[in-house]
Formats: C-alpha cells, sequence, structure tokens
C-alpha cells in the first residue's frame, strides 16, 4: 500500500471510531444548520479533527481541504477530506454514513479511502492499482441492460426550487426502465458501492468536491466511468455527477439526456 494510502486509512479509522463511540449520545450532540438540511455537530467536528491531526502527524507540510474547517495550506498534494458524509442519517441513528478522504496530486485524484464505521468495510484505491474493498479486487457491475439495473441517487436540496422538477421527470424516466432505484444518504459510500457492483448507476447533483473526490478514484479504479451529468470532468467543481459500469453508464445518459439538460439548466 503507498505511505498516502496507508495514511488516509488511519485517519478515516480513527474518524470512523470517534463518530461510533459519539453514536451512543446522540441525544446529546450540539447540532447546527449550516443551511437547508444541511447540519454540522460535535461527531462531525471531531471527526474531522482526529483526521487532520492522523495526517498532520506524517505530512504536516500537505495542504488540507476539509467541509467543516475549510481550506489549510497549499501545494501540490491537497487531502479532501468528508469527516461524516451522510450527516442526516447520522443524527437519526440511520446506519448509512462514511468518512471519505482523497489526496491530490499536482490537480489529479491519486489515492482514495472510504471508510464505513457501521459495516467496518473499507474501499480504497490508488490510481494504476485497481480499487479495493478490505483488501479484495473489487469490478463494478457487468450488467448491460438497463431494465435489470439497480440505480442510486440523492436528491436536491440545495437548489430545491430550481432543480426539483426536472430532478423528479429523471427520477420517474429512471425508475419506469430499471429494475430500481435507492437512496441510501452517503454519496460517498454510493459511488463504492457502484465500484463493488452493488449498484449499476449512480447521479446526484449540487455534491461537494469532499463527496466525490475519493469515490470517483475508486470507481475508474473498479473500471467504472465517472463524469459530469454533461459528460465533462468537472465534476469536482459543479458537483452534479453521472457514473456506472461503462454500458449502464451510456445507457442512462442516453436515457435521460433531455432531462439532464432540465437539470443542469436549471442549476
Amino acid at each position: 500500500m503507498h505511505a498516502l494510502l496507508n495514511v488516509a486509512v488511519m485517519a478515516a479509522r480513527q474518524a470512523g471510531n470517534v463518530l461510533i463511540r459519539r453514536m451512543n449520545n446522540l441525544d446529546k450532540l450540539k447540532v447546527e444548520e449550516k443551511s437547508r438540511n444541511d447540519y454540522v455537530t460535535d461527531a462531525d467536528r471531531a471527526a474531522e479533527r482526529a483526521v487532520i491531526e492522523t495526517i498532520r502527524k506524517h505530512y504536516p507540510e500537505h495542504a488540507i481541504l476539509a467541509e467543516e474547517s475549510g481550506q489549510d495550506g497549499d501545494g501540490d498534494i491537497c487531502w479532501i477530506i468528508d469527516p461524516l458524509d451522510g450527516t442526516t442519517n447520522y443524527l437519526h441513528g440511520f446506519p448509512v454514513f462514511s468518512v471519505s478522504i482523497g489526496v491530490q496530486v499536482k490537480g489529479r485524484i491519486e489515492h482514495a479511502a472510504v471508510y464505513d464505521p457501521i459495516r467496518q468495510e473499507l474501499f480504497t484505491a490508488s490510481r494504476g492499482d485497481g480499487a479495493q474493498l478490505d483488501g479484495r479486487r473489487i469490478r463494478v457491475s457487468r450488467q448491460t441492460q438497463l431494465e435489470r439495473a439497480l440505480i442510486g441517487t440523492g436528491f436536491p436540496y440545495k437548489l430545491i426550487d430550481q432543480e426539483m422538477a426536472p430532478y423528479l421527470r429523471m427520477l420517474e424516466n429512471v425508475l419506469r426502465n430499471t429494475a430500481g432505484v435507492r437512496r441510501p444518504g452517503s454519496a460517498a459510500l454510493d459511488l463504492c458501492y457502484v465500484a463493488a457492483g452493488r449498484l449499476d448507476g449512480f447521479w446526484e447533483t449540487g455534491l461537494k468536491s469532499w463527496d466525490l473526490a475519493a469515490g470517483s478514484l475508486i470507481i475508474r479504479e473498479a473500471g467504472g466511468i465517472v463524469s459530469g451529468l454533461d459528460g465533462s470532468e468537472n465534476f469536482l467543481e459543479s458537483g452534479h455527477v453521472l457514473t456506472g459500469s461503462p454500458k449502464i453508464y451510456a445507457a442512462l445518459a442516453r436515457l435521460c439526456a433531455n432531462d439532464i439538460k432540465a437539470i443542469l439548466h436549471a442549476a
């Protein structure tokens, strides 16, 4: 395992331990609403501190971009951190959330770790070395027929007035033409589930770079395709993502071409 990935794994596990310990006292957590349906808790901040402390112990000179504390430092290597992806789930004791850490080197994500503390599942990847789940190689699904595909999504909360109508048209279209749609509530885990073949495809809008950085590399190293809704490479900046195994990605893009244009226009 590459040294940078090894530190990412250690940091993710440390943060996961913090989150699990604090789950026993959810009613005592201090909760702030940053914006509609966007919360931050003491657990988010404590988990983020655990990640940053682990990184700083080994690489004090590296830059960090973290959801709660923002940008710290500058340089060729930047750690992109979501200490608790799925805060709303976590607050309700709904057991779907994760820690996501991507390592960006000269503008490209080179290493990634996503940790599910509930299931103790660790998804990892380094560019060119494939993707793993708990050390075992994973690949995207071999499904080729959209009507048999299971697709993941996330609901648009940031620009709900503008995006909800075109999003719901896309959701209906996907529901009518696939085996089903799932919305677990942690985008980082959804991306990993595509990589592991548990989902055949996924789309969402309004995400942040820390939601996507790690999972996008894990998908690509598992043989999948990930892009913006418009097929572009700027999904870390736009926050709009479409992904899947090659056949399902292409089928989704064709099926929802008009809906995607409407969503992008609304955004």
